[in-house]
């Protein structure tokens, strides 16, 4: 960098980009706890320590019953079953079920031995101390088999994941109270320029808001980092040594502003004097001047000042490098829409409209193959959500459709 005639070396983002993950540590690991862990990255996988339902439980209110006892059951020719009992949810069932007997059971009960199927509510009629059954059932119809979720010694969350509510509520459902995570950065943020006033402060002559320092705490803020603002500094080369000291109690400082190339932009000189520029000048419009460098192996960004560049720079190298420091690269972002191919057929009913769990990869589309209302696993094993609409049947394989990543996908470093 030439002083008021511009930079000589300007890095391409991506050569920029690499030496940042080149030269940036994780930071460790420690324990959050379950209510508290969403957006959090994991540091360790997960396998289930036990099926998931761990026994057969029904998945309606009804009646359970051998399906066979059902067959040929219709409007006209109802079958009668004598009802022995009842099984309420979080209850162990204390008799069994044989042909032509049923027992009352709930969205949840456990299944009594001997029962394969639920008839709903809706197709019986209570007589006296018999059930009419209008409708037959095939075996194990509206039943949630035991390890239908999870299977014991599956893997379930992948180490690198940024955690979701449903992975919360499914290691929840393994009975874990803390999971291991990566420590996230804390950073220091420091606006310099001799023109910069604190917003709420009376403007005289040609001073201006300090502007990227509340942006830059909020853009932090919104990717749950913990960031504190150490306020303006003056373009004085102690002055910006005080604060750069301030700054390395934290895991991480951004600088905004004073690291062009004018007389006055002092923040590359002396994190230079204290540490190592690893490039100052980048190959991009706005963010020209964006400058990265170590002190005391820590990472450094000096930002522009102009809050355009200001914040594009930080979008580009800032949110790489904390993810780096928590040992992910984020490949796509949740809330991304993307393409892909169908793999396999998707049917609906038409008027309703269906949310359909799926797996995006690399633009193949695989519908998640266990998905109902009860299994949570199918959200955690989804990364999009595919929507068929009300006036549609369904999509065909090989169709092109749009899905909704649901969560970030990410690599591991190491």
């Amino acid at each position: 960098m030439v002083r008021s005639r511009g930079f000589k070396v300007q890095e391409r983002v991506e050569t920029a980009l690499r030496r940042i993950f080149d030269n940036i540590r994780i930071l460790g690991i420690e324990t959050a706890n379950l209510y508290n862990c969403v957006g959090r990255v994991l540091a360790e996988n997960i396998f289930s320590e036990f099926d998931i339902p761990r026994f057969d439980r029904s998945a309606m209110d009804g009646y359970a019953v051998l399906a066979e006892d059902t067959f040929g059951a219709s409007d006209m020719n109802p079958v009668l079953i004598k009802l022995i009992g009842e099984v309420r949810v979080g209850e162990v069932p204390n008799f069994d079920v044989s042909s032509g007997f049923a027992v009352r059971i709930f969205t949840g009960s456990a299944l009594p031995k001997g029962a394969n199927a639920v008839v709903p509510l809706e197709f019986s009629e209570i007589a006296g101390e018999y059930i009419k059954i209008f409708r037959s059932v095939t075996p194990y119809k509206n039943v949630s088999r035991a390890g239908e979720d999870l299977r014991k010694g599956e893997l379930v969350l992948r180490r690198g994941e940024i955690l979701q509510p449903q992975d919360a509520g499914i290691l929840a459902s393994l009975g874990f109270e803390t999971v291991k995570v990566y420590r996230k950065p804390k950073v220091a943020v420091i606006s310099t320029g001799d023109e910069l006033v604190e917003p709420g402060k009376k403007l005289e002559g040609a001073k201006i808001y300090n502007s990227n320092n509340p942006m830059i705490c909020n853009a932090l803020l919104e990717l749950g980092f913990y960031s504190v603002s150490l306020g303006i500094v003056k373009d004085k080369f102690e002055e910006i040594e005080r604060k750069l000291f301030d700054g390395l109690q934290y895991d991480m400082v951004v600088f905004t502003g004073g690291t062009s190339v004018g007389e006055r932009d002092l923040v590359p000189e002396v994190v230079e004097k204290y540490g190592n520029i690893l490039f100052h000048g980048v190959a991009m419009k706005p963010g020209m001047p964006t400058a990265f460098g170590l002190v005391d192996n820590k990472p450094v960004f000096m930002l522009p000042g102009s809050p355009a560049a200001c914040l594009l720079a930080f979008n580009t190298f800032v949110i790489p490098a904390l993810y780096r420091m928590m040992n992910v690269r984020i490949v796509e972002r949740k809330g991304t829409v993307k393409k892909g191919i169908l793999e396999s057929r998707i049917p609906s009913e038409l008027g309703v409209r269906s949310i359909v769990r799926v797996y995006w990869d690399n633009g193949k589309v695989f519908p998640i193959q266990i998905s109902g209302s009860s299994v949570l696993s199918s959200l955690v094993r989804a990364n999009a959500i595919l929507i068929v609409p009300e006036d549609l049947e369904g999509y065909e394989a090989g169709e092109e459709v749009e899905v909704r990543l649901i969560r970030d996908i990410t690599e591991v470093f190491e």
